[in-house]
């Protein structure tokens, strides 16, 4: 058989123990704050019908599909000449999720009669994206979503920007959330006389911080907007000020949109609120935000960390009519999704993960025979009981190579069992830190460990 190079995929990766440990950490603070607002947890497949995701995040997400071929003779009686469009629903009629909301519509329709609304829940699963890697962005990487469903209300808003908070306070990130509305967007549209190229506007500006000022005009001019809509368009995406001004500004040029005014409305009442609810992190109004995603129709939001220069690492927002595609109208959600990998890599460059995460064991018992060997599992199975990481080197090897395991492994604390605490009943503990030792009775160990 021939050797096959080991590797994995260009944007995958693999995570050693301490990484993973790492990543938990990740995973178990957001998991906490979640519970804190009553979220519940769902999963949805990783595979989903093409025909729930196609068209659903725009002509650039579409693009971006893993698609994934049908089993058997899929081939039979396909002309390669025929548009791509056409082509690929017969060869290909499932694909890797691209995020977890879409799929959390189609869940909702699909449980409908199973679920209480407002339903709000949390799901922390990887998606798939055949992006182009590069730093902080991957092909396959982990969402960490929370989403309420079936109310308007935008106390709902609040509470999203609330968990953002605590989210990354409890991380030791310092973040900017960056607040925006897409009725505000559709209203400077109309403003400029482009009402109907508000995707073509939000996909553009969506990638300012990408492709810079100059491309993104250029990336407008190609899709469509003259010199004279650009040149009004900018003054309003640079407005100056703190919330409350840029909002009396939007407010005077909104005065023919009622799209835009209820939009200015809604940021309005949104922005007193989180005044009023002490929220610790930076919140501003970025007339720039746009979330390229088509299906967000109120608030959105992004965040990124003022420290590590990364892309966004939180993104979300108002949906007003996702359900109905799948045949359940005007249902409205809301929802924020924290980018686990990406927030990896900024506590990574701040190194600002907890030191103590890579302990696989609190004590390591020291195997001196079969005699000394039985009195461990009896005394580890009592520490176990207690919650209490516990390990027996599992052969009688040198005391050196079994206190070098210990030392590799992190371990703070080594156990003997010889035979004089056989004999009393006793452990002696070793303290791997500063070397001391004592001896005290087995039945007080674990309290000691503590």
């Amino acid at each position: 058989m021939a050797t096959v190079k080991c590797s994995i995929p260009k944007g995958t990766r693999d995570f050693l123990p301490s990484e993973m440990a790492r990543r938990n950490y990740i995973f178990d603070t957001i998991r906490s704050v979640f519970k804190a607002f009553s979220f519940e947890p769902i999963e949805t497949p990783a595979l989903e019908n093409l025909s729930t995701l196609m068209g659903k995040y725009g002509e650039e997400g579409d693009k971006l599909l893993f698609k994934v071929l049908n089993s058997g003779n899929f081939m039979e009686g396909v002309d390669f000449n025929e548009d791509y469009h056409r082509v690929a629903p017969r060869i290909c009629d499932r694909g890797l999720r691209y995020d977890l909301t879409v799929p959390f519509a189609r869940f909702v329709v699909q449980h409908r009669d199973q679920i209480v609304f407002p339903f709000r829940r949390y799901q922390l699963q990887p998606v798939w994206r055949a992006d182009r890697p590069q730093k902080g962005r991957y092909r396959e990487f982990y969402q960490c979503d929370a989403d309420m469903i079936g109310s308007s209300s935008l106390l709902n808003e609040l509470e999203l920007v609330q968990m953002a908070d605590m989210v990354f306070d409890r991380l030791g990130i310092n973040v900017v959330m960056k607040i925006n509305n897409r009725k505000v967007l559709a209203g400077i549209a109309e403003k400029i006389g482009a009402p109907d190229k508000i995707v073509d506007i939000t996909v553009a500006i969506d990638k300012l911080d990408k492709i810079g000022h100059d491309g993104v005009m250029d990336e407008l001019r190609e899709r469509g907007l003259d010199d004279n809509q650009m040149a009004a368009l900018l003054p309003v995406m640079t407005l100056d000020g703190n919330a409350t001004q840029k909002l009396d500004r939007l407010e005077q040029l909104f005065t023919a949109s009622e799209t835009g005014k209820k939009g200015v409305a809604e940021l309005r009442e949104l922005f007193g609120y989180i005044e009023g609810a002490g929220v610790k992190c930076d919140v501003e109004l970025d007339l720039t935000l746009a979330r390229g995603l088509n299906y967000y129709t109120g608030a959105i939001f992004e965040v990124k960390a003022k420290d590590v220069q990364m892309g966004s690492i939180l993104g979300g927002g108002r949906y007003d009519n996702l359900t109905g595609i799948f045949g359940m109208p005007d249902v409205s959600g809301v929802g924020i999704s924290f980018g686990a990998d990406r927030i990896y890599d900024v506590l990574t460059e701040l190194n600002a993960f907890p030191a103590d995460l890579s302990q696989s064991a609190r004590v390591l018992f020291i195997n001196f025979g079969p005699a000394e060997q039985a009195a461990c599992v009896r005394v580890a199975a009592q520490l176990r009981r207690q919650g209490i990481a516990t390990l027996i080197y599992p052969e009688a090897a040198k005391m050196k190579k079994q206190m070098d395991y210990a030392n590799r492994k992190q371990i703070p604390f080594v156990a003997f069992v010889g035979e004089n605490e056989m004999r009393d009943g006793t452990v002696t503990l070793k303290n791997m830190a500063d070397g001391s030792q004592q001896t005290v009775p087995a039945n007080s160990l674990a309290s000691l460990l503590q």
